[in-house]
């Protein structure tokens, strides 16, 4: 079998190499909590866009740290009763995309919610102060500051939970019926919203980004999605004396860490020749989710687009249409 990364039999079993702060549960916890006390200031308006039989709304909402975050709100004109919904989240620096490439899933009679990312390629800002470097990329944006709530994925992170919270509560929808799925940093983010939220029911990550760092430093694969690691080091670490600091500190965002508090039932897409995020990081947080799992392997694909995964995607998530 080819692979850019360990053999699949071993695969099945690794548990991951970056470190777990010892106080990670405590962080979420207070996270959590700040993000419950954020007023979110709801602002649903009529989007110009027009597509027969779906009504399109831009949606803005107040997440943690003075964001303003915004994603793409779809609903059926068509309708009886109360809708499923599904969460969309994009790939890495870019955005929600085009409204037509959800009209399928509203077709299917969800509501659609797809969130821009704050300060990436969308309309969604991010506001927090921030002490150190931010030269490039988001994964160490934060990791200089002294408090690691300031690390930018926390933010990301906990923005998709209260995006989850905020379409659980529209009056279109039934809030048992929850969905969310994403590509690469969209399946990063499925994965924490899974996590960190009661009301995803199902959820299909696509080879997720942001996880395992110190494993992807250690098979010298920090370029591309994780190429600020290697930048990080060489402008401000040069002799790796903070090592094992940053990768403890980057274990707050380490999704692996958050994979046992899914409860969702969860489907995955891995392409073992991926070596953008390798299939090794991706078994780290599969390994780890207790809830009812599936993983839908490529053994000769990499960090592409997948053939069938969106048909598979759709019939999956087709459960609760009910």
């Amino acid at each position: 079998m080819p692979m850019v990364d360990m053999p699949l039999a071993e695969l099945k079993q690794y548990q991951g190499r970056n470190p777990k702060p010892a106080d990670f549960d405590a962080y979420w916890e207070r996270a959590l909590k700040e993000m419950d006390a954020v007023d979110p200031q709801i602002s649903i308006t009529e989007s110009d866009v027009k597509i027969p039989g779906v009504k399109c709304c831009d949606l803005y909402f107040n997440g943690t740290r003075g964001g303003r975050v915004y994603a793409k709100l779809l609903i059926p004109e068509k309708r009886e009763g109360k809708c499923p919904a599904i969460l969309n989240f994009h790939g890495y620096t870019g955005n929600s995309g085009d409204w037509m490439g959800y009209v399928g899933y509203v077709q299917m009679g969800f509501v659609v919610a797809a969130m821009d990312c704050r300060g990436q390629g969308g309309k969604s800002s991010d506001r927090t102060p921030v002490d150190g470097n931010t030269h490039h990329g988001h994964i160490i944006r934060g990791l200089d500051d002294k408090d690691p709530d300031n690390l930018y994925y926390r933010q990301v992170y906990l923005d998709t939970a209260l995006l989850a919270k905020i379409v659980a509560g529209l009056e279109e929808v039934d809030e048992t019926r929850i969905g969310a799925r994403g590509g690469s940093q969209g399946g990063a983010l499925t994965v924490a919203c899974a996590a960190l939220s009661p009301y995803i029911k199902m959820a299909a990550p696509v080879y997720p980004f942001l996880s395992d760092y110190k494993r992807i430093w250690e098979m010298d694969m920090a370029e591309r999605a994780y190429v600020e690691l290697k930048e990080y080091f060489r402008r401000f670490d040069p002799r790796h004396e903070r090592e094992e600091e940053v990768f403890n500190k980057l274990g707050y965002i380490d999704l692996q860490h958050l994979a046992d508090r899914i409860t969702a039932k969860t489907l995955f897409f891995t392409g073992l020749m991926d070596n953008v995020c390798p299939p090794s990081t991706q078994f780290a947080i599969y390994n780890k989710i207790t809830a009812e799992k599936d993983m839908k392997i490529y053994p000769d694909f990499g960090h592409e687009g997948l053939p069938g995964q969106e048909d598979i995607s759709a019939s999956y998530f087709a459960e609760l249409i009910g």
